[in-house]
């Protein structure tokens, strides 16, 4: 069956849908345990970000599902209900995407840098639970590669650091809001968190950002930020212009309750959390606007951004072919495992005489053996993994079995 996944996303879905498929830590391990004890499933790796849900899987012949409906078992909803909203891919239809989201071509803000570390995490997340197995341990890290090559390369897909949050306050700035001398509330000290409060200050906004009483030892915020516990956060939201919330956390940071309760002036509401952090209801109240992370789409692009794009794809194409190169050949790895411990130990014994006749203590001749064999080993390593780049396919497997019927015979 080899490679597959299936994913729901912002292009295909809005909040609500992903919200219903979005993974806390814990839960994304529990999906993962389930994973792996399915027959056929060799390895598996599970992506959730505010943006999209992609389940990854490496499978036998034996494997017999429909990943939408196991996705949606996982979730405990029906797969009627949401298969709509599900793109499936397989082979290299599904490590081209793989290859392209991890270099941003996939993501909402094109080019953005948090999708490289997003795809990192998802799979030291698979490694730290025992379910990314060989061909999808390569495969991610092989992405990860491409995606930084681009970075590397002078190829700009958008300006420097883009993220949904300079997308924000873009698109705000541009419906005629300013932050220079305005009191703003960041909730959440986490990746996006800080990164919203670091923008705001930049752009001379007065910004609080909230911390959380049960962390231990010093909580660190951006700098020339104020801080406040979180339990007080209300005591300064009727005070405040802007308040951003961005946290993982599974309730309301913002009740409509709680908004009518403090509001004092006209305030602006900034969800970037999926699921969301504030009542939708918040934003029904007079003098409230609100806007959640589908609020801020990157505008058409321009041709200078498409001759980057098609720049972008042809340095992965280099990267891609690689893996494939190595994916086709890992049927052969058991066979070429063998051939080189025969060709170390078929050295060894012919030079067995010669080594004894040294004069060399018991220690010695032991680790010279040693080396030997491993200098033989890297040697006929060498000459395979030679022989695999420069010939052809076929080619290739025809002399690993003349190779293999020699040492068998």
């Amino acid at each position: 069956m080899g490679i597959q996944m299936t994913g729901i996303d912002h292009s295909t879905a809005e909040i609500d849908v992903r919200t219903v498929f979005s993974f806390t830590k814990k839960s994304m391990a529990e999906a993962i345990e389930r994973l792996k004890q399915i027959q056929g499933v060799e390895g598996c790796v599970l992506l959730s970000t505010c943006n999209r849900v992609e389940l990854w899987v490496n499978t036998d012949e034996s494997f017999q599902w429909d990943l939408c409906e196991l996705l949606c078992e996982i979730r405990g909803v029906p797969a009627d209900a949401y298969r709509e909203y599900f793109r499936s891919r397989r082979e290299n239809d599904a490590v081209q995407h793989l290859f392209r989201l991890a270099s941003g071509l996939e993501s909402r803000i094109l080019g953005e840098d948090q999708i490289i570390t997003q795809v990192k995490d998802a799979l030291a997340f698979a490694r730290e639970h025992y379910a990314a197995d060989h061909v999808l341990e390569t495969l991610f890290r092989q992405a990860v590669t491409g995606a930084k090559k681009i970075k590397t390369s002078g190829i700009m897909l958008s300006p420097a650091d883009q993220s949904v949050v300079h997308t924000a306050i873009d698109t705000l700035k541009r419906e005629g809001c300013t932050f220079r001398g305005k009191k703003c509330m960041v909730i959440g000290n986490g990746i996006m968190g800080k990164l919203a409060a670091t923008l705001l200050q930049r752009e001379g906004a007065d910004v609080t950002v909230t911390v959380r009483q049960y962390r231990s030892g010093i909580v660190e915020i951006p700098k020339n930020c104020s801080r406040i516990d979180y339990g007080r956060r209300m005591e300064l939201f009727g005070d405040c212009d802007y308040v951003v919330s961005a946290t993982i956390s599974p309730n309301c940071t913002l009740t409509r309750e709680q908004v009518e309760q403090y509001w004092k002036k006209p305030v602006v509401l900034i969800d970037l959390a999926v699921p969301r952090d504030i009542d939708q209801r918040a934003g029904e109240l007079p003098g409230v606007r609100q806007y959640d992370i589908d609020s801020f789409r990157e505008e058409a692009q321009s041709d200078a951004q498409k001759d980057e794009i098609r720049r972008a794809e042809s340095c992965l194409e280099e990267q891609m072919q690689e893996f494939y190169v190595w994916y086709e050949c890992t049927d052969l790895i058991p066979k070429i495992q063998r051939i080189k411990e025969s060709a170390a130990t078929d050295l060894e014994l012919r030079l067995q005489k010669k080594l004894r006749e040294l004069p060399l203590s018991e220690k010695e001749l032991k680790k010279l053996q040693t080396d030997i064999e491993a200098a033989a080993t890297k040697t006929v390593n060498k000459m395979l993994f030679g022989l695999r780049d420069g010939a052809e396919k076929r080619t290739f497997r025809e002399c690993l079995e003349v190779l293999e019927h020699i040492y068998e015979g």
